[in-house]
């Protein structure tokens, strides 16, 4: 592996209490090195190893379990997931708001399917990238954190009309649950974590020990704790609830460069992954997700000035990017600001892992570019 240096002064301009970087290809780590604290302060290290809430990186994982299920026929990727899902049998389509406030839907022109889930096309979205859905939420009532009332909600478009960034995987961890008639939890331990030899990525209710904390940055501009859980509710939330370690998440990356296969450990037939790999939405643009929270998360947009795609559960850059990132490669993050890309031509991937907050943070993204020049550079 190449000098560090780049990517250590950036992690060092960018100022958060604590960071890891991972690079890898097939074989195995390249490079790997924690920095930090693991909770402002507290003297205790960041370590490659530590306990992190990957969130969103969280629906990959999510969705290869999905995939599996639809290669054993057991999910389908085109029929109603109503079927399934009682609560998605007859979607509504929020239209606006009468003059009391009261939300307004119709009934949605068409059926919403697994594909439409994993895509983001189904028409759901998240309370704080839309100011409807926040409204609308703000009528019926605010579910508490990770509650599983949090992703029952009106479309904002008919099925397949566009791409908006919300629950969809979510609910493809209920349908998991549905076809399978046990938890998502155990569903992943047996089929895809402990294959993979993930041995300490799993949902958990409460913070496990020795977890890093997540900070946020107080009215004098320092890192103080940030005491939020996104799993702390009454479901395993397949669209973000995941704890894991950048060492666990290396092994997943790992294996969706091997075709579906890691250590002797078939996950999905070669075939599958290809079809998660292809793009799904065009000639929809995908990645652009609005705020009506921006302390939580402002807009954003990883490549604005490319057409993006989606494949099934993560993000496509149709072009090579100024990093050396190759056409067709995949990517998306967690909003607590950890980042991660495959790049199957050129045989590597990477993954940058923080624990802070809003999402976006520039100084983050900035070094996360810098470990995939140093990928690109060796």
């Amino acid at each position: 592996m190449s000098d560090d240096r780049a990517f250590a002064q950036a992690v060092e301009a960018a100022d958060l209490p604590g960071a890891i970087g991972v690079i890898l290809d097939a074989g195995g780590t390249r490079y790997a090195r924690a920095f930090g604290e693991a909770e402002a302060g507290s003297g205790r290290p960041m370590r490659v190893e530590t306990p992190v809430q990957i969130a969103s990186m969280t629906k990959a994982i999510v969705t290869v379990g999905a995939m599996q299920l639809v290669e054993r026929g057991r999910l389908s990727l085109d029929a109603p997931i109503g079927a399934l899902l009682p609560e998605l049998a007859e979607p509504q389509v929020l239209t606006g708001f009468a003059d009391d406030g009261a939300p307004q839907t119709r009934p949605a022109a068409r059926a919403i399917t697994l594909r439409h889930l994993l895509t983001h096309t189904a028409g759901l979205s998240y309370s704080f990238t839309r100011a409807e859905t926040l409204r609308w939420f703000e009528h019926v009532g605010s579910p508490t954190m990770g509650a599983r009332a949090g992703i029952v909600m009106p479309l904002l478009f008919d099925p397949g009309e566009a791409w908006e960034y919300g629950v969809g995987i979510d609910w493809a961890g209920q349908a998991i649950e549905a076809a399978t008639g046990g938890s998502l939890g155990d569903y992943l331990a047996e089929h895809v974590l402990g294959p993979l030899r993930m041995h300490d990525t799993a949902f958990h209710r409460a913070p496990p020990p020795g977890a890093a904390t997540v900070h946020a940055r107080t009215p004098e501009g320092a890192w103080a704790a940030h005491p939020v859980w996104l799993n702390a509710g009454d479901f395993d939330m397949g669209g973000g609830g995941l704890t894991s370690t950048a060492p666990d998440y290396a092994r997943f990356l790992r294996m969706v460069l091997s075709d579906g296969s890691l250590d002797g450990a078939r996950i999905l037939a070669p075939e599958t992954l290809a079809e998660m790999r292809r793009e799904q939405v065009a000639p929809l643009r995908a990645g652009y997700m609005g705020s009506a929270m921006p302390e939580l998360a402002p807009p954003f947009d990883w490549f604005p000035e490319q057409h993006t795609g989606w494949g099934l559960s993560w993000l496509i850059n149709p072009e090579r990017t100024a990093e050396g990132r190759s056409p067709g490669s995949l990517a998306w993050a967690g909003i607590f600001n950890s980042f991660y890309w495959v790049d199957p031509t050129a045989g590597v991937a990477g993954l940058f892992v923080s624990q802070v907050s809003p999402f976006g943070h520039p100084g983050a993204l900035d070094a996360f570019r810098a470990l995939e020049r140093m990928a690109y550079a060796a």
